[in-house]
């Protein structure tokens, strides 16, 4: 060996530990930095597959709410709707129509992610939407065959959206503990029963489409399958002309393929429309705003609700305040045109 040849051959021997340790440590960083990526913002992460949830307080990371909403996380990420959790949307949220404040949220049944959501916090007044909440709490608390009488108020209510037969099962369960009871049992976070001055009045439950859509999920998934088959059964039947005589085939039955399941909701646009059902005109109503302290939902605009479960592929759930002296058509035309867009980016 020439001896520029072994000089050559003793400069390497000395770097090549330095390097080597700089390796290490490098990689060292990047391990760290991918552990680091797959802790969630709820403080659970994840080792080998196993995800190990923080405890924050009595709620599970799989109901707690998103108090930060998308602040202080990266570009793209989103919080689950559905299950409390950090998870990155694949696609950009859907323009909203303007003078619409909408909160809506999609879940993939199968995986039970959230793909898409905007303000999916968000509290609305219930409208008709609770009626879900009603019938399931009372097929829960009430075991066996399901008498005529009932029977006459829940199917109804369901297919038809029957005020009457709501009011009636709102009263006999309690009022405002039929939500407390299903909020508990489910785990929702933001529904709460109607302001204490108007505990009569079951539209002004407080809801969220991340609530929403765990209800949802919670009949596709966790509830006895007579409560299960009985709900989503009648909502698959729902009737295009609700009890009142407004068209209720607006939002998801116009905007997605058959088959569905829906519960629709709206409030402020007049007691009865003006030429019942498909033939509505654009006439505007207004209802009086309601101020109740420390209650942020809005009793005061229009609301118009789509929600249910599309195929057994997705849960959508969309919530809308209206602007104010909003017709009823016009109102629909939005939701219909935003429950479509919606889907098309998720389908």
């Amino acid at each position: 060996m020439t001896r520029s040849r072994t000089a050559a051959v003793l400069a390497v021997a000395a770097v090549l530990p330095a390097f080597l340790t700089g390796c290490a440590a490098e990689g060292n960083a990047t391990r760290s930095a991918r552990a680091a990526a797959t802790r969630s913002s709820d403080g659970a992460a994840t080792a080998a597959g196993t995800t190990i949830p923080a405890v924050q307080g009595a709620r599970s990371p799989a109901t707690s709410p998103d108090p930060a909403g998308s602040a202080g996380r990266g570009a793209g990420a989103t919080r689950d709707a559905s299950a409390g959790r950090p998870v990155r949307s694949p696609v950009k949220p859907v323009q909203v129509p303007a003078g619409v404040t909408a909160g809506y949220a999609v879940v993939d049944v199968t995986t039970g992610k959230t793909v898409a959501q905007k303000q999916a916090h968000h509290r609305f007044r219930s409208a008709s939407v609770v009626k879900i909440l009603i019938a399931t709490d009372y097929l829960e608390r009430h075991k066996g065959k399901i008498p005529a009488r009932d029977m006459a108020l829940l199917t109804p209510m369901l297919r038809g959206s029957d005020d009457d037969a709501a009011t009636a099962l709102w009263r006999r369960g309690g009022q405002g503990e039929i939500v407390r009871r299903m909020a508990r049992r489910i785990g929702l976070t933001e529904t709460a029963p109607p302001p204490a001055a108007k505990p009569g009045f079951w539209g002004y439950t407080a809801i969220s489409a991340a609530d929403i859509a765990l209800v949802y999920r919670y009949l596709l998934r966790r509830a006895e399958p007579r409560v299960r088959d009985f709900v989503l059964g009648n909502l698959r039947k729902a009737s295009q002309c609700a009890r009142d005589g407004f068209d209720q085939f607006f939002g998801i039955p116009r905007a997605v393929p058959r088959p569905w399941a829906i519960k629709q909701g709206w409030s402020g646009f007049g007691a009865v429309p003006p030429v019942k059902c498909t033939r509505t005109k654009a006439t505007s109503y207004r209802i009086g705003a309601i101020t109740i302290s420390g209650n942020p939902v809005d009793f005061g605009r229009p609301v118009l609700h789509t929600t249910g479960v599309i195929g057994d592929r997705l849960i959508m759930v969309v919530l809308t305040l209206q602007p104010s002296g909003a017709s009823f058509t016009q109102s629909a035309q939005r939701v219909t045109k935003l429950a479509r867009d919606l889907y098309l980016s998720v389908a």
